[in-house]
């Protein structure tokens, strides 16, 4: 039988309760996979819960902060939150209302066993409190959305395997994990991520969103670095080629016109950023996006194990 998932284990507050709808994707005996609609915003108190199991959880849509056992961090649209088994985590909505996920959860012998491969130990436990969108978690997120809405149960065991090896591998890579700004600072990049994925296939520039924040550029491309992991550029690119490959993958549409239509004015431009994300051209990508391995060559490393 497929073990459960409670995601509010500490909290059973009927309000709580009534913002948050939750709908089983998939399930097997030692993992299951959730849509998580969340409708809390800057009025609602935030809740002491505690994960069942280890999770990692793509955020789709919204931005929230997240505080855990391994750190405080602003959630964004193609970020992973992580969370350990049996630690306690609370989800603030105070910089804007709602937002969707889809998450993994894992008993601790299947995470563990998974583990002890990708990241050199059986005692592995997440040292940060989210993955940041990026490079190597597109192609993963991108295939997320998707079976969120047509799910297979093979594809997605298959898929909820190979994510926990992609996330410990990154991680371990990682030499440090981004410095979570202070409250005031998240509140106003998360207003400015907010915008971006609201119009994020318009053309951006770096005064505007500063100005957004209301502070100068030089400051606002150091904190938004810091609080997401990467540059407003690098985000807008990220969320523009999870939508393109989104749109390959569930539409007949052009090549062309989904390029266009995500904010690329150049064709080959979009190919070649598409391709060096995806290892494979967008027609490619849309002929074999129902049993391909969404996570790229980048994404595998060999390595010595280490004791553990």
């Amino acid at each position: 039988m497929a073990r459960e998932f409670s995601h509010n284990l500490v909290s059973s507050d009927k309000g709580r309760n009534e913002r948050l709808s939750v709908r089983s994707i998939a399930a097997g005996e030692d993992w299951t996979v959730s849509k998580f609609i969340c409708a809390a915003g800057p009025g609602d108190r935030p809740f002491e819960e505690r994960h069942d199991g280890y999770t990692i959880a793509a955020v789709v849509e919204g931005t929230f902060t997240y505080r855990a056992d391994s750190g405080c961090a602003l959630l964004h649209p193609g970020a992973m939150l992580l969370g350990n088994d049996g630690k306690c985590f609370e989800c603030n909505h105070e910089h804007g209302v709602g937002d969707r996920c889809v998450s993994f959860n894992f008993s601790r012998e299947l995470f563990c066993e998974i583990a002890a491969t990708a990241g050199g130990t059986s005692r592995y436990a997440f040292s940060a409190p989210m993955l940041p969108a990026g490079k190597r978690s597109i192609p993963a997120l991108a295939l997320i959305d998707a079976i969120a809405r047509d799910p297979d149960p093979l594809q997605v065991e298959e898929v909820a395997i190979r994510l926990v090896e992609t996330v410990v591998s990154t991680l371990s890579d990682r030499a440090h994990s981004p410095m979570p700004p202070v409250r005031r600072e998240t509140r106003r990049i998360a207003e400015v991520v907010r915008h971006i994925e609201a119009h994020v296939t318009e053309p951006l520039d770096l005064a505007t969103l500063a100005a957004l924040a209301n502070v100068s550029k030089y400051h606002f491309l150091r904190t938004f670095r810091r609080a997401i992991g990467m540059t407003p550029y690098q985000y807008l690119l990220a969320a523009r080629m999870r939508r393109a490959a989104s749109r390959l993958a569930g539409s007949s549409d052009t090549v062309t016109s989904i390029a266009f239509e995500n904010g690329f004015g150049d064709l080959s431009t979009f190919n070649s950023r598409f391709r060096s994300i995806f290892g494979v051209c967008p027609t490619a990508y849309r002929s074999a996006s129902a049993g391909r391995d969404p996570f790229p060559p980048c994404g595998r490393r060999s390595r010595a194990k280490r004791g553990g």
